[in-house]
């Protein structure tokens, strides 16, 4: 595969490499997640700088290297730079990227994953969606996606809390975000959605602990 090639998805991660150079993380709908080398996307003129950056959604034309996949252009769709004007909203955001990168494989198509993701981040812009609820619509997906939900909620007797649960398990992906709940079905909710993920993924999230500073 020495041509070029395009693949859909979002950027996860960023470092820095040598003086001007990145080497990205990115979650794509065609190879899974890939290690991408962006050559020069440091320097102010470089064509690459504007979509070699964490939450940046769009195609990117690859050419497989002898050292891996090397980062050729980027057509962006989606910036999300308003999340960063918010650095409770920041936290939650970089918290999204930071559990798909957790659970994403190489070579595993991700188009729900990577879907699920800018349609979340969507949501954390959505004035009227606490970003409570939006985290634990996100988590409760994702445990879906990996098979470790459960099919009802494992600490909650609530209606409101099993209609949600039953929504967020069953709708299409567009139709995720379009309820809300009242506060103490929410604590509920989420506090039952948080339990699921700590017994599912064993991992300190640092953008968790940063959230929760903040608290």
């Amino acid at each position: 595969m020495k041509e070029d090639f395009v693949v859909h998805g979002v950027v996860l991660s960023e470092h820095s490499q040598r003086e001007f150079d990145k080497r990205l993380s990115i979650l794509t709908m065609e190879q899974g997640k890939m290690t991408v080398w962006a050559s020069g996307a440091k320097r102010p003129s470089s064509p690459l700088m504007a979509g070699s950056r964490s939450f940046v959604f769009g195609t990117f034309s690859l050419k497989k290297g002898k050292s891996g996949y090397n980062l050729q252009s980027v057509k962006v769709d989606a910036y999300f730079e308003e999340i960063a004007l918010d650095l409770e909203m920041a936290c939650y955001a970089a918290y999204f990227l930071e559990l798909a990168d957790f659970v994403s494989q190489e070579n595993l198509p991700a188009e729900e994953m990577v879907n699920l993701l800018y349609l979340s981040l969507k949501a954390l812009l959505h004035k009227d969606l606490p970003n409570e609820l939006v985290r634990a619509v996100y988590e409760l997906r994702v445990l879906l996606l990996e098979g470790e939900y459960s099919e009802l909620p494992p600490r909650s007797q609530r209606k409101a809390v099993h209609d949600a649960w039953e929504h967020v398990l069953g709708s299409p992906l567009q139709k995720l975000y379009t309820f809300t709940l009242e506060e103490g079905s929410l604590r509920d909710f989420c506090e039952n959605v948080e339990l699921l993920t700590q017994e599912s993924f064993y991992k300190e999230f640092r953008s968790i602990k940063i959230l929760n500073s903040l608290k």
